[in-house]
């Protein structure tokens, strides 16, 4: 089997790659990767050097290399994605670009070159925010995006569907709640509150940190991909939510400070997100009952291994840091 993997240097793309080369050693990877912000090769050095892996430096909306590509290719995993929501208020145009007209240059070779399983990875920020208490997502939730990030992945799961119903295209779609792991760039919340106590700093709460997330600890996302791509209906979404509990952002804060051995004193409130959502909560209750899908990683004892990896790979996450903090800086929201 031959797979396209695109943002495969990013956080959940390397992991997806690590985890598939891993389980599947007869099969070919090549990882198509433009290396913007999110996109590291250091993400890649332990599998780099396999022969059924090769790396592609380039952009999804480039259509001929999409297309020389998808013409060798059974299946394609579309991770690559602009997908901070502090740069898509920056620069809007630049998700639009990616994230909707890159998802359809794939979509145009995937249905051309006739492959045979098109798997998008998507958020559940498309489904906007939900009230406090009460309700969580699902497939059948209508889409009401509230920032450019989650508009221009709402657009690229409305052409994926398009493209199914159509053309026929074989097309899946997975929306994840909050990811965390290894890998994760420092721009994201978790890693950003992890290096931030590692190198002194404060961690950073968005207004009052009453923002509640579902989280979903890496691999469980990975393992949820394969078994759509494998057994899912073609046409169908499947929601993939992993947290036991749902947690607020000043809760999570606190948790890493404890197992940190560090006192609350380090949280810093800070300006709020324009448009920020107050809560996300998935129903994944699709993907257990058909796909026999669950969680096997609990948020606290593998939110202590995310820290126990930060600290012992200093050399992966301080070069992207300085980068990252650039741009809270920018935004202010420092």
């Amino acid at each position: 089997m031959r797979l396209l993997v695109t943002g495969g240097c990013g956080f959940i793309g390397s992991n997806f790659i690590r985890y598939w080369l891993k389980k599947y050693p007869d099969h070919q990877i090549v990882n198509l990767d433009k290396l913007t912000y999110a996109g590291h090769l250091s993400s890649t050095f332990d599998f780099s050097k396999q022969k059924n892996y090769r790396f592609v430096k380039g952009d999804i909306c480039n259509r001929k290399l999409v297309n020389d590509l998808i013409k060798e290719t059974d299946i394609v995993v579309h991770f690559a994605a602009e997908s901070h929501v502090d740069r898509s208020i920056l620069d809007p145009l630049v998700f639009v670009k990616t994230n909707v007209l890159g998802t359809q240059n794939l979509l145009d070779a995937a249905l051309k070159h006739k492959i045979k399983r098109f798997h998008l990875v998507s958020t559940d920020e498309v489904f906007g925010e939900l009230p406090l208490h009460g309700g969580k997502f699902t497939e059948q939730t209508p889409y009401n995006p509230r920032s450019p990030y989650a508009a221009s992945k709402a657009a690229a799961d409305h052409l994926a569907r398009a493209y199914f119903y159509t053309y026929g295209l074989p097309v899946t779609i997975t929306n994840t709640s909050n990811n965390y792991g290894p890998y994760q760039d420092t721009e994201k919340f978790i890693p950003r509150m992890i290096t931030n106590l590692l190198t002194g700093e404060n961690i950073k709460i968005y207004g009052d940190g009453k923002y509640v997330r579902d989280w979903l600890y890496v691999e469980d996302h990975v393992r949820a991909i394969d078994l759509v791509i494998k057994s899912g209906e073609e046409g169908e979404t499947y929601l993939v939510g992993g947290s036991d509990r749902e947690i607020n952002n000043l809760e999570i804060a606190k948790i890493i400070l404890r197992i940190m051995n560090l006192p609350d004193s380090k949280i810093q409130f800070v300006k709020d997100r324009p448009g920020h959502d107050r809560r996300y909560a998935i129903d994944s209750s699709k993907i257990r009952k058909q796909l026999n899908w669950e969680p096997l990683f609990s948020f606290d004892d593998y939110i202590a291994k995310t820290i126990d990896w930060y600290e012992k790979n200093r050399w992966w996450w301080e070069p992207i840091k300085k980068k990252s903090e650039k741009l809270y800086k920018k935004t202010m929201q420092i």
